[in-house]
């Protein structure tokens, strides 16, 4: 019997060209995941994470043993393949040329050791063997990263195909081949040239340009970029008719700037801060580095050195020296992301905030990153795959916060620098540890003569010696010293050194275990040359949620005016005791906010204390709140109380400015409110989590909405908070729904209904019969359905909550069309519809087109269906609801489907199915086999 298994499509098996059940969904996972290892051992943990992703069953070695024992009774074992238990794991042995994946990575390596008609007939056979995207009916974040590798490995070899057949005077036969892959990856400039020769040897020389000029307007538009000279030489030839380009036979292969694989342009990602302006010493750790980086690591060890030692030392300055000293050996780009493991507010850079910034560096669209962590893990390490790319990570506090931001190539280097030993990287990653002294007094010397000159430093030599002394080495502490002295040119250092001495208290080390540095009294000297004001603020702005903050919050968290509060700002800023990191966006040096906080449990009372941080709490949630009902407008409020004395909410005009505002703030928020969790404001908690459901919900950002309203909840339950914990579990119920979860939302329905009941709050209510009817569709169960939709209307009738009431008359007509009553459905939908469209609300108006288009469908009013989901389209794109923009399109998909326009359909199918995986939402599965069996039947039947 002959076997063959498939992974370039869905996964399934042939026995002698027969297809082969070989089981439910789970069961072809673990098949992939040894098929993509084949012949290759698998441990049981590894097989495990592969199957079910972060959260395996209790029992999950015996459930895998189970699924193997049926994949041998589907597939029947013979001599061509065979599953061997292994030490801790399995072995699936075959013959590669029976797995459609490895025969197409050996059928690539044959042609590219080929040329003429071979290359290109072993090109073509390689090619052909693809039947869709691979694992195409399963995902988990494994599969989802071997996925993304696989299709970068296809479109590589579909350009390297192209470029043969144009060697050989293949051009008109290409063009629409070429025109369908320029459509997807419009920034391709190697795919662009291609396309420019061959409608050049086509007899189009206008066209040729055209595209070139469509790709130049692409990369400006996009990405603020000019094609790279191998096209711009390409365009130049094509503009002189240059007759050598008319041949077949010449060398014109574009190869442009490489971005790594799966990214969105060819911009190489250099996101290191700037080098150190002057750097001394430092020689035997620089020759560690050097070492490390050409040294061979041990086998399975990741090419990690970390840089440790006491804060303030150097290791952050050590580290970007040798960087960008090092630029060049890193051609495929370099990474910088500061961890913040030391910052006083104890709010680290998390690993899930961290991986975010670093796909986005890798100019990976927001858009695209998976919902899950792992998942997100898995699309960064797939991206630095065979890179050959620096990454720093500052300031780390852990082997926790590093290890998931490790890539899993030996191509890449990292540098960790940390206050703490992170000894688990060592002992767990093999990583190569460098410990910082202080610099050498000759040194030491060097640096602070630059600063200040040597003519001063040599008029004063006991003085300045004193002064290295009191900063033990430590170059931030010379570096602060220096610039007081550079200020006041003309006072002697004598005063500088006796008022820095006057100080006997030093700043303690951030965290237990490390060994204090001298920087009090330089940040204390700085300290006290500030004005009265501009010293209270910066005390309190020690206190900030963090990571950074705008002057309205600043001006909130002191009590104070924007325009004096912009004032203090500056001082601070020319003190150089904060940064202006971005335009009107206000940081900290971690060590500098440290001494903030000390100075304000030191000089201010708990009272004080308390009340700076209710003020800035007070001013994220009621902008939070405002900002929501700019981008909802007739979501009921909730009943806020005044905010304190002094704090005055950012004013914001429009929805534009709302969306921008939650932009920046995006992290700061879910500081706030973990923040205010701690800080014991349970009210404030709930509130402002309850103001961010909008946003997250709409920009796909559900474990933020899941992470915040389960603090909510928490802190409601601790307060007994009841109107609190009712919202806390409404929002639950949206993240769960979102992220398919349907056992979890299962609970947090039922407790809406009981609390929104006890506190007597009629919309809540209703809007807790809402979200039961929006569960019980899930499970088909409609008529009930129907019957909270009622419920809710008719609350929202009573409370005289017209929006709510547009809505809900909205629901009752999708269960009716649900339940088959499509006249009825219409009757309540134009109610609603015309409540929508007297009130405003465009996002009301878009559910009630997408209704009423499923109505006129199922009443074989195809024309009428498709230009209501069209209507839904165009109002889900200006608010910007992704999840509705897809959904609403598989049903005009269906519509031009029933129709008979199947080319209609299977286009709109196929933006629903790009939102929904960009999305990582359940939905894509489904929609991807709707689109393979409708055009597999239109294959069969000759269409």
């Amino acid at each position: 019997m002959r076997v063959e298994f498939r992974l370039l499509g869905e996964v399934g098996a042939r026995l002698d060209g027969r297809p082969v059940d070989v089981g439910p969904a789970r069961q072809r996972y673990v098949l992939a995941a040894l098929l993509a290892e084949a012949n290759h051992p698998v441990s049981m943990d590894q097989l495990a994470e592969r199957v079910w992703g972060e959260n395996p069953p209790p029992r999950a070695a015996g459930t895998l043993r189970s699924y193997l024992s049926r994949l041998r009774a589907a597939v029947p074992v013979t001599e061509e393949w065979t599953i061997g238990r292994r030490s801790g794991g399995y072995l699936l042995e075959v013959d590669e040329t029976a797995v459609d994946l490895h025969l197409f990575r050996r059928l690539l390596a044959q042609a590219r050791g080929q040329d003429g008609m071979e290359s290109i007939a072993l090109y073509e056979r390689a090619l052909a063997l693809w039947r869709g995207e691979a694992f195409a009916d399963l995902d988990t974040p494994w599969l989802t990263a071997q996925r993304h590798t696989l299709q970068a490995e296809r479109f590589a070899a579909q350009l390297a195909f192209q470029d043969i057949r144009l060697r050989h005077g293949e051009n008109a036969g290409l063009l629409a081949d070429l025109t369908a892959l320029a459509a997807v990856h419009p920034l391709d400039e190697r795919l662009a040239g291609q396309l420019m020769i061959a409608l050049y040897r086509s007899g189009r020389q206008s066209d040729a340009l055209e595209c070139y000029a469509r790709i130049r307007r692409g990369l400006a538009e996009t990405l603020g970029a000019d094609p790279g000279a191998a096209l711009q030489r390409l365009h130049q030839r094509i503009l002189a008719a240059d007759p050598e380009l008319a041949q077949a036979a010449a060398d014109v292969t574009v190869t442009p700037r490489t971005p790594p694989a799966g990214t969105g342009g060819g911009v190489v990602p250099r996101t290191l801060p700037a080098a150190p302006p002057f750097f001394v010493g430092r020689d035997r750790e620089l020759d560690e580095l050097d070492d490390a980086l050409t040294a061979q690591p041990a086998a399975g060890a990741a090419r990690v050195v970390t840089i440790g030692g006491s804060g303030g030392i150097g290791k952050t300055w050590l580290a970007l020296h040798w960087a960008h000293r090092n630029a060049d050996e890193f051609a495929d780009g370099q990474l910088y992301v500061n961890l913040r493991g030391f910052d006083p507010s104890d709010a680290p850079t998390s690993p899930e905030v961290a991986i975010r910034i670093l796909l986005g560096a890798l100019s990976v669209d927001p858009a695209a990153v998976p919902p899950m962590f792992d998942a997100q893990v898995a699309l960064y390490r797939s991206l630095m795959s065979g890179k050959r790319m620096l990454i720093v990570l500052d300031n780390a506090r852990d082997t926790t916060q590093v290890a998931p931001l490790l890539p899993g190539s030996l191509s890449c280097f990292v540098v960790v620098t940390s206050r703490h030993e992170l000894a688990g990287l060592v002992a767990g990653h093999g990583a190569h540890p460098i410990t910082l002294p202080p610099l050498g007094q000759a040194d030491a010397r060097r640096l602070f003569t630059h600063h200040v000159g040597s003519r001063r430093a040599a008029a004063e030599p006991v003085t300045v010696a004193s002064l290295l002394n009191l900063c033990a080495g430590l170059p931030l502490a010379l570096s602060i010293i220096a610039a007081r002295a550079m200020v006041r040119p003309n006072f002697p250092l004598r005063s500088l050194a006796e008022k820095l001495s006057g100080g006997s208290a030093r700043l303690d080390a951030l965290d237990a275990g490390e060994p204090a540095a001298d920087l009090k009294a330089v940040f204390s000297w700085s300290y006290r040359t500030l004005s009265a004001p501009a010293a209270t603020l910066f005390r309190l702005l020690g206190l900030h949620p963090g990571p950074d903050a705008d002057d309205q919050a600043a001006a909130g968290l002191a009590g104070l005016d924007v325009v004096r509060t912009r004032r203090l700002l500056t001082e601070l800023t020319r003190a150089h005791l904060l940064i202006e990191h971005r335009p009107g966006r206000y940081t900290f040096h971690d060590l500098l906010r440290a001494y903030a906080a000390e100075q304000a449990l030191a000089h201010d009372t708990e009272a004080g204390r308390r009340a700076a941080s209710q003020r800035v709490l007070d001013h994220y949630t009621h902008t939070a709140h405002a900002a929501m009902l700019l981008l909802y407008p007739h979501r009921h409020p909730i009943a806020l109380s005044a905010p304190s004395e002094g704090v005055r909410p950012a004013v914001l005009t429009d929805a534009r400015q709302a969306m921008a505002w939650f932009t920046a703030e995006h992290a700061v928020l879910i500081a706030a409110v973990r923040q205010a969790a701690e800080l014991g404001f349970g009210t404030v908690t709930w509130q402002l989590a309850w103001a961010l459901v909008t946003y997250f919900d709409h920009q796909g950002h559900w474990q933020d909405l899941l992470a915040t309203q389960q603090i909510a909840l928490d802190a409601a339950l601790e307060h007994e908070d009841r109107l609190g914990q009712a919202h806390a579990h409404s929002g639950l119920v949206r993240a769960y729904s979102r992220l398919s979860r349907h056992d979890d939302v299962r609970v947090h329905v039922e407790r809406t209904l009981t609390l929104f009941g006890e506190v007597g709050d009629r919309i809540g209510l209703a809007n807790a019969h809402r979200g039961v009817a929006s569960f019980l569709e899930t499970h088909h169960d409609y008529q009930e359905a129907l019957g909270h939709a009622e419920q809710a209307r008719d609350l929202y009738q009573q409370a005289g909550h017209r929006a709510g009431l547009a809505h809900a008359l909205n629901a009752v007509g999708w269960y009716h069309t649900m339940l088959g009553r499509h006249d009825q459905a219409l009757i309540h939908c134009r109610q609603a519809l015309d409540l929508h469209l007297e009130l405003g609300p465009q996002h009301g108006q878009a559910t009630t087109w997408d209704s009423l288009g499923h109505a006129h469908l199922h009443l074989g009013h195809h024309d009428q269906a498709a230009a209501c989901y069209e209507q839904a389209l165009n109002l889900f794109r200006e608010v910007a609801d992704r999840y509705n923009e897809a959904a609403t399109l598989v049903r005009l998909g269906d519509a031009h489907h029933a129709a008979g326009s199947g080319d209609q359909a299977g286009h709109a199918w196929r933006r629903a199915l790009t939102i929904f995986e960009q999305l990582g939402h359940a939905d894509a599965g489904r929609i991807r086999a709707k689109i393979e069996q409708a055009f597999s039947v239109r294959r069969s039947s000759g269409g």
